[in-house]
């Protein structure tokens, strides 16, 4: 069976249960106008699919703000503050986590958060994508009093709200390999990830599902995929393509 067979019948048991599936699209590491950023706002246009962008905002650019300023499908959230890997020896990358003092990156959100509201105005969502999906526990529970409402990472997550006040909608499927030569990880093992992520939310609380891509470092095949993917959207019934703006709220 091919993967587009399977996500067919995956939306068929959607349909047959009475529920529609919740799908939305996150793309990472936004800072400038730059030609891939051109072909992503394209694709948006071209298949009329919602995209959730997450901007570092230490560097973003007034350009982003003016290259986006008249596209009214793309959300903007906050992707930590400089993509910087505070990590220490063998550790995993990781910027929002506990080598430094809790209040000097807090200090550092809350200054990129002012940064993306003057660049982006009411197109920011108080929601925060930390830099390689990766956060420390005792980090999340102060998201909330700092005034975010959104938290977003990688795979399932654990409970809708982490902490009262803070809603967490994940992205489930990644585009690129990125152990494996940073090259796309392939039309079958993309589908067949999707498809799992969408049965695993059927026989749960009905999770929103999220793909993950990364405009800066896609391949053709990633980018031919994408186009692939948004246009099948429109002829399944049961899976609906949701805005971040919708699944987090305004």
């Amino acid at each position: 069976m091919s993967g587009w067979q399977a996500l067919a019948d995956e939306a068929a048991r959607w349909r047959d249960a009475g529920r529609t599936a919740e799908l939305w699209w996150r793309d990472d590491d936004a800072i400038d106008a730059t030609p891939s950023l051109d072909r992503l706002v394209g694709l948006v246009r071209d298949t009329q699919t919602p995209l959730a962008l997450a901007v570092v905002p230490a560097q973003a650019t007034p350009a982003l703000a003016a290259r986006l300023a008249g596209e009214p499908e793309v959300d903007v959230l906050q992707h930590g503050y400089a993509h910087a890997n505070h990590a220490l020896g063998s550790e995993k990358k990781i910027e929002l986590g506990v080598q430094r003092p809790a209040m000097m990156t807090l200090g550092e959100l809350a200054t990129g958060w002012m940064a993306l509201e003057r660049l982006f105005g009411s197109r920011a969502l108080a929601v925060m994508v930390p830099p390689w999906n990766r956060i420390a526990p005792m980090l999340v529970p102060t998201l909330p009093e700092i005034g975010y409402r959104g938290l977003s990472t990688f795979g399932p997550r654990p409970r809708v709200h982490p902490v009262r006040g803070l809603l967490q909608v994940n992205t489930h499927v990644d585009l690129i390999d990125w152990k494996g030569g940073r090259v796309f990880v392939g039309e079958q093992a993309t589908l067949a990830g999707l498809v799992a992520a969408l049965a695993q939310a059927r026989a749960g609380g009905g999770e929103p599902v999220g793909i993950l891509s990364h405009h800066l470092a896609m391949d053709a095949g990633a980018w031919d995929f994408l186009r692939s993917l948004w246009e099948r959207m429109k002829t399944l019934e049961n899976i609906r393509v949701r805005p971040a703006r919708a699944l987090f709220g305004p």
